[in-house]
C-alpha cells in the first residue's frame, strides 16, 4: 500500500471497493471509485480482474454487465452491447491482438490492479494501464 510522505509525496490509491462476500462468481459488479467507473469480475477460480466499465465502442457504462468466458487461457469479458471480447488481464480488444501494443489501441480496456486483504477487495486507481 502506498501512503502519503511530505518528502516523497506519494499518495495514497488503494482503495477499499467491497467485501469478497458481495461478489458473484462470473458475474461483474460497477463500483464508483472517486470518480472512475469501475467493472468488477470474481471469476470462478477465485481470481479477481478489475477493468474500466466504459465500452468504447458503444460509449456506454456497460462492462461490468458484461459476459466473461476465456480464449485459451486469457480470462475475457464481452461487452454486453456489440459483443467486443477484451482479455481481463490487459485489457486488450482480442478483434485487435495483431497491432503492436507499443502502439496502444483506443479500443482497449484500462485495466486496474486488484486485491483482496481479509476479505476485503481493493482496487489501486494509480496502476491503471
Amino acid at each position: 500500500m502506498t501512503t502519503l510522505h511530505a518528502s516523497d509525496q506519494r499518495i495514497e490509491t488503494r482503495v477499499r471497493v467491497c467485501h469478497m462476500d458481495q461478489l458473484t462468481p462470473e458475474l461483474g459488479v460497477a463500483a464508483l471509485v472517486g470518480d472512475t467507473q469501475v467493472a468488477l469480475f470474481l471469476l470462478s477460480d477465485g481470481r479477481l480482474f478489475a477493468v474500466q466499465n466504459f465500452d468504447p465502442f458503444s460509449n456506454a457504462s456497460v462492462m461490468s454487465r458484461g459476459i466473461t468466458g476465456s480464449k485459451g487461457d486469457i480470462p475475457t469479458i464481452a461487452s454486453p452491447i456489440y459483443k467486443q471480447v477484451f482479455s481481463l488481464a490487459t485489457g486488450q480488444c482480442l478483434a485487435t491482438m495483431d497491432k503492436d501494443p507499443q502502439e496502444g489501441n483506443p479500443a482497449d480496456l484500462v485495466t486496474y490492479p486488484v486485491t483482496q486483504d481479509n476479505g476485503q477487495v481493493y482496487i489501486d486507481l494509480a496502476g491503471g494501464e
